[in-house]
């Protein structure tokens, strides 16, 4: 036994001595020569054929990343609303379910351009059970028995956020936290048990998500409570190493719409310079969407006497299956286009479980009956009327009406009789970002991909 391990030390200390003879003629690098040789030979097997006879950049051409978002290059003046009742959230089992219906609303929200969430209660709503993982470390039996030990935790326990037990609370959280840009998120998102499953949402990679190298003319920021060189606020927009000096002086905390030129991102200096706009100059400057905002109303009728716009809303869509009209009609997109062709702000209206009929009858402060719910609006549809199932719930009634009254939402735009300045390009010339870096945004699976 010992001379078998005796030969098998004089086997590794030749080879090792081998090795480093090899790794000194070679100029200090190891010799594997072979094995890149191989890889580089089955790099280009798979370049040339892929599994189904197909190159890989062919495969993945249509389904990488684009860099920025397409914009219509058509200023839009008119606005979005989504009234949605909080107590959907309440109909779901587990937290992770609440949440992940929450992000679906919010995914759909900013596909469809909805630029405002009506949270409202529909006094249909049950309390949510709260639910709360605790992440903090078990201390021992004996340091628990400390008198130190019980003051730290009685602190903690009052310092610590309890979860909503009020859903329209929570949907309204998970809504705005999904809206916010992600560099935005801890100045005004602390550590919150509503947002425990949070990170398991899809993105919603908005034009105002941007990322950290692009040169984008508007951007979120969050002011801080500093001065820079010209007297004016500094502010973060997640630029790296470099803050934004507004125009003007701005309470710290708060969050504002930033104009960067362009040239500025060229700047050496440490503060480049930009300008506060409105939330939506962005969307009145080329269509881009810039987000939604959220809010709570305590009934329906709150929903259109807190209107924040002065004019308030010309344009009332209440959705139910018992609607006096269908996007199915023929001459429905001429019927509706003819009579609110020149709205300025819209808003849509959806049901709970029961629909909006029991939400009405339910509102005490409202003087009619869930019979005559039309009378609230301006339009009674039936987004679905050839329906297959006996319920159609409300984040996929979410989706339906927004897809099917889109020609409705934004009639100023494409019944325009000036003709919008869209650049036409191949898809030769659409850029993505998988090539360079990764999104900010991007989930677990894409980066596995």
């Amino acid at each position: 036994m010992d001379h078998d391990e005796e030969a098998k030390r004089k086997r590794k200390v030749e080879g090792k001595m081998l090795k480093r003879d090899l790794i000194e003629s070679s100029g200090g690098k190891r010799p594997r020569a072979v094995k890149d040789e191989n890889r580089a030979k089955k790099k280009g097997r798979s370049n040339q054929h892929s599994k189904k006879g197909k190159s890989k950049d062919s495969q993945h051409r249509f389904g990488r990343v684009m860099e920025r978002v397409p914009c219509t290059n058509t200023p839009r003046k008119s606005t979005l609303s989504l009234a949605i009742p909080g107590s959907i959230v309440s109909n779901a089992q587990t937290m992770e379910l609440r949440t992940h219906l929450v992000g679906q609303i919010a995914r759909a929200a900013a596909i469809y351009h909805v630029d405002e969430i009506v949270v409202f209660n529909d006094q249909l709503a049950q309390s949510i059970k709260p639910h709360y993982r605790s992440n903090f470390r078990k201390k021992d039996d004996k340091e628990e028995n400390t008198q130190e030990s019980k003051e730290e935790k009685e602190t903690t326990a009052e310092n610590r956020p309890m979860p909503s037990t009020d859903p329209h609370i929570f949907m309204a959280r998970i809504l705005q936290y999904c809206e916010c840009p992600q560099y935005l998120r801890r100045q005004f998102f602390g550590m919150h048990p509503d947002l425990q499953f949070a990170g398991l949402l899809a993105p919603l990679d908005a034009p105002h998500h941007v990322r950290e190298g692009d040169h984008s003319l508007f951007r979120e920021g969050v002011v801080y409570d500093k001065k820079g060189p010209n007297g004016g606020s500094m502010v973060n927009c997640g630029i790296r190493n470099q803050l934004v000096e507004i125009d003007r002086v701005i309470s710290p905390g708060i969050r504002c719409t930033v104009r960067i030129e362009a040239e500025e991102y060229a700047s050496s200096s440490k503060a480049i310079k930009g300008q506060v706009v409105s939330p939506s100059a962005p969307r009145e400057h080329d269509g881009t969407y810039w987000g939604y905002t959220t809010r709570i109303a305590q009934s329906i009728k709150a929903i259109f006497d807190e209107c924040p716009y002065p004019e308030g809303y010309d344009l009332k869509i209440g959705t139910s299956e018992r609607g006096d009209v269908s996007v199915d009609n023929g001459s429905f997109k001429s019927k509706v286009s003819k009579s609110f062709s020149k709205f300025k702000h819209s808003i849509i209206i959806l049901g709970g479980v029961a629909g909006i009929e029991e939400c009405i009858d339910a509102d005490e402060t409202l003087d009619i009956s869930g019979n005559q719910s039309r009378k609230l609006f301006d339009l009674w549809v039936n987004i679905c009327q050839f329906q297959g199932s006996r319920t159609i719930r409300t984040e996929e009634a979410v989706m339906i009406s927004l897809s099917r009254m889109q020609h409705v939402l934004f009639p100023n735009e494409s019944n325009s009789k000036t003709k919008p300045n869209i650049v036409e390009k191949s898809i030769d010339d659409v850029k993505f970002s998988d090539d360079e870096e990764l999104s900010d945004e991007s989930s677990s699976s894409e980066e596995e991909d």
